[in-house]
């Protein structure tokens, strides 16, 4: 197989070299910090809907409650991009690790937190006034960890396996989901329902604090981004301010820098955003709204929605590094451009699989669309959003790219398809309609793109 673009021929290995043992412990800071998160904000989603209402919002009516539990699931998305822009402006200037390692411990302590909250009960409207800080601290913090994690892994790994390293990154988000749908699977399936509403439900929360105090030893131990060290403009593991860069760079005749400086990154900025978004949208139509259309519209069983998600999960642990690796060999705008081209072509078939009720056919139209028009997109973004983003604010718009792009799609595609597929009589065709749409704006924009793979992370400039 034929490299379509060669990456020894833009990228260099940088000077302040790392050994495998440290690229080992960088993979696994980066896999447990997102399994901790999408473990994270499964744990809170499922007790939310099971309990946080009669836990946490006892005073109001049944309904209210609902709705309010719910409410507070979303305040953790809104803090996100508040935790993009601060700790992503954090991690430019002091370094990635230390940032990784504010991020770990900030959502670790809050999810664990939540574990021995008092509830309403016990002292009134303080309780849901403490749940709700503490999931604006865990969005605060994922605002910034998965795109931390993409950042210090593209910045450590090789330029030709960064695709496969990065993609670890992704497998946590599997490792997460799938660790939090279990505890409360056997939760459910060993306790009495008294039992899980008086202390049960605390257990998921307190547990996770094992996998936090790992993922805080591993990130104590890990080296700075070779890159970040190697930065011209990095002094005693400190950037400097704009105008010692400025003063610098023209002294020693620096082009690059002066450049970067003056221009504008308005098109990295569009293809990075565009590419997020057409995933971020058929992550949300696909893993969330998906799941209800099927059990409410559709009627099938709970159990089902559950067990296709399991199964296309799983697939996933293949999917994701493959993509990755396919991504370094054939260059990761190609990729793009067939991952989101198989999408745009599997759509229809898929949805009407799934819109047959037939159980066989269910499963297949699940897990194709989901692990071509979710997983794989995934796969590519971890590595390709920090490679299009000069080494000077790689971090800080990685991070904020990431995270508004996701808001806007998640925020606007299950409502827009729900209210569609409520008018249009429970069909089919609103879905397919709307992940058309996120997939082809992937698609666009990856084709209008200049291609990013490999190049020089030392580079201040962006590419393109």
């Amino acid at each position: 197989m034929t490299t379509a673009h060669n990456p020894q021929a833009t990228a260099r290995p940088p000077a302040a070299q790392r050994s495998m043992a440290d690229l080992v412990r960088a993979a696994v800071s980066g896999w447990l910090g997102t399994a901790l998160e999408f473990m994270d904000f499964q744990l809170y989603s499922l007790a939310a809907a099971l309990v946080f209402s009669q836990l946490f919002f006892s005073g109001e009516s049944a309904g209210m409650a609902v709705v309010l539990s719910m409410a507070t699931y979303g305040v953790g998305y809104i803090a996100r991009p508040l935790g993009a822009v601060f700790f992503g402006r954090l991690g430019d200037r002091i370094g990635r690790r230390k940032v990784l390692f504010y991020t770990i411990a900030l959502m670790g302590a809050a999810t664990t937190l939540i574990g021995v909250l008092p509830t309403y009960d016990q002292v009134g409207m303080l309780a849901p006034i403490l749940l709700v800080t503490l999931r604006l601290m865990q969005g605060f913090g994922a605002g910034a960890e998965i795109s931390g994690a993409g950042v210090m892994l593209a910045e450590y790994a090789p330029p030709h396996r960064r695709g496969f390293v990065a993609s670890l990154v992704g497998l946590g988000t599997n490792c997460g989901t799938l660790f939090a749908s279990a505890i409360w699977a056997i939760l459910l399936g060993t306790l009495v329902e008294g039992d899980v509403i008086a202390w049960g439900w605390r257990i998921p929360f307190i547990a996770s604090a094992v996998v936090m105090v790992f993922a805080v030893w591993i990130r104590l131990n890990l080296k700075e981004s070779p890159v970040f060290e190697e930065r011209e403009d990095v002094v005693d593991g400190r950037a400097l301010s704009r105008e010692q860069i400025l003063e610098q760079a023209t002294n020693r005749a620096d082009t690059r820098t002066l450049e970067a400086m003056q221009r504008k990154p308005v098109k990295a900025v569009v293809v990075s955003f565009f590419l997020r978004f057409g995933q971020a949208g058929n992550s949300g139509l696909i893993q969330t709204y998906l799941i209800s259309f099927m059990t409410l519209t559709l009627s099938m069983q709970k159990g089902v929605s559950a067990n296709v998600v399991i199964v296309s999960s799983l697939i996933g642990f293949i999917t994701i590094p493959m993509i990755g690796w396919l991504g370094d060999r054939l260059g990761r705008r190609r990729m793009y451009i067939i991952v989101m081209s198989a999408a745009l072509v599997v759509i229809v078939p898929a949805m009407l699989a799934i819109d047959s009720r037939d159980l066989v056919w269910v499963f297949v139209g699940y897990v194709v669309l989901h692990n071509v028009a979710v997983l794989s997109p995934a796969s590519l973004e971890n590595v390709s959003i920090p490679e299009i983003f000069g080494a000077r604010n790689r971090y800080t718009m990685t991070a904020i790219v990431r995270e508004i792009a996701a808001v806007i799609a998640t925020g606007i595609g299950p409502v827009v398809v729900a209210a569609w597929v409520a008018a249009a009589t429970g069909s089919a065709v609103p879905i397919m309609v709307m992940l058309g749409f996120y997939s082809l704006s992937a698609l666009i924009v990856a084709v209008w793109a200049k291609d990013w793979t490999g190049r020089d992370l030392t580079d201040p400039r962006p590419a393109m």
